[in-house]
């Protein structure tokens, strides 16, 4: 969420910065939000000063005998409570309407984010490795001969429907030590504490990191009220919630290998076949809580963090800086990781590093006190994924192929999936 402050003090940067998310002006209806609420409190302020001033001339006249005064200003004092009673009501509804209208407006964008309406306009960061090459025509995962039998897409239809999967025998071990492999990777080397959150939370964590109101059709709801989530960044960030941190704990780093559960609403239609596009999935999520002076230095450590995932395993990728229409509706800038697929000669995103300012904070109420102030400051959120365990499977499997449809397992997995060298041999 926006500080109103802020836009009252800079409308034209705030309206220039929204149209370049492909959003609407929305500086002059804030503002008269915001006018309508500040001028019912001053006379709610008023009302009550004038209550406490009369309360007081009531003594002064009781005691120079003058009744008819003092019968006056009870009956002034009593209207004036009715009137700060409605008014409190009125103050919460007007509270409502500003924050109803600040919270489905997008983050902001730093200065130096590419301008653009979709991904046709982002740009690209940099490269690392070499695609592979082949004797033999690459194939997408599931056309993999040694491995169809290890997606099982029909009985997984007849247990939950389409976009799931039952991965069997030596593909449900590499997705296990893929998972591990990140896990371990980001906590003993990179300094994240692993935490295993509930995949399960209420409204609030969901409004602390912008998925709601705007996106709740994109979750799945229960019906005792919770929601599945759709990426640990929810109960990760929402761990600071409600508090305020010492300076001396920042930065805070938290990962979690979870599941993740997104309905695809807006995505009817696209990547059908395979694992690639999930209503379940498991991902390695990366969460850091900084100072405000801190966090940019902090993307560009988590996008490393993400990266070297991918440098282990051998994979070929490259770095694109989202464009302004293309960002997160949370994030003030977006760094996307696109994995080599050869089966699909395509670049596909495999994870999403953003900043998100204390956009996510304020929705959080999330704070830090520094060292030797007596005020606090709203802290800054960043997250990303290190990385997303399916697609690293895609992307392993096809880019480690071989021409008798068996897969050659990285070094960095063998310990982790027994020693196996090769799976899919028929």
């Amino acid at each position: 969420m926006l500080d109103i402050k802020w836009i009252r003090a800079n409308p034209e940067a705030f309206d220039r910065a929204l149209e370049t998310r492909g959003a609407e002006p929305a500086a002059s209806k804030l503002i008269e939000l915001d006018d309508a609420r500040r001028a019912h409190v001053a006379r709610l302020q008023e009302a009550q000063e004038r209550r406490n001033s009369a309360s007081k001339e009531i003594g002064k006249a009781k005691a120079s005998g003058d009744e008819e005064k003092a019968k006056a200003l009870i009956d002034e004092i009593a209207e004036i409570k009715a009137f700060v009673q409605g008014g409190e009501e009125e103050e919460r509804r007007l509270d409502g309407d500003l924050r109803a209208a600040l919270e489905v407006i997008p983050n902001l964008p730093l200065e130096d984010v590419p301008v653009g309406a979709d991904e046709a306009d982002n740009v690209v960061h940099h490269f690392h490795g070499e695609k592979p090459s082949f004797d033999f025509e690459a194939k997408e995962h599931f056309d993999i001969e040694g491995l169809k039998d290890g997606f099982d897409f029909d009985r997984a239809g007849k247990i939950a429907g389409a976009r799931f999967a039952v991965l069997r025998g030596e593909l449900a071990a590499l997705e296990r030590a893929l998972g591990q492999f990140m896990v371990n990777l980001q906590t003993i080397e990179n300094g994240y504490e692993e935490i295993s959150p509930p995949l399960l939370v209420r409204d609030e964590p969901l409004y602390g990191t912008a998925q709601l109101p705007k996106f709740a059709e994109d979750l799945f709801h229960t019906t005792d009220g919770r929601w599945l989530i759709p990426t640990a960044e929810v109960p990760l960030t929402n761990l600071v919630r409600e508090e305020i941190l010492d300076e001396a704990d920042l930065p805070m780093r938290v990962t979690g290998l979870t599941y993740c559960f997104r309905s695809e609403a807006g995505a009817a239609g696209r990547d059908v076949r395979g694992i690639l596009r999930q209503h379940q999935f498991q991902k390695c999520e990366l969460v850091s809580i900084t100072r405000p002076e801190d966090s940019l230095d902090e993307l560009e450590r988590m996008l490393g963090c993400a990266e070297e995932i991918l440098k282990r395993l051998g994979l070929h990728y490259r770095v694109v800086t989202l464009c302004t229409g293309d960002m997160g509706f949370g994030a003030r800038k977006t760094y996307d990781i696109e994995v080599w697929l050869p089966g699909q000669a395509t670049y596909r995103e495999i994870s999403s590093c953003s900043v998100c300012g204390d956009f996510q904070a304020r929705r959080m109420n999330a704070r830090y006190r520094p060292a030797g102030a007596k005020g606090v400051q709203f802290v800054h959120t960043l997250n990303g994924s290190g990385l997303a365990v399916g697609r690293a499977l895609i992307a392993v499997v096809e880019n480690y192929q071989n021409a008798d449809g068996s897969v050659t397992i990285p070094p960095v997995l063998r310990p982790l999936m027994g020693g196996r060298e090769v799976i899919g041999k028929r």
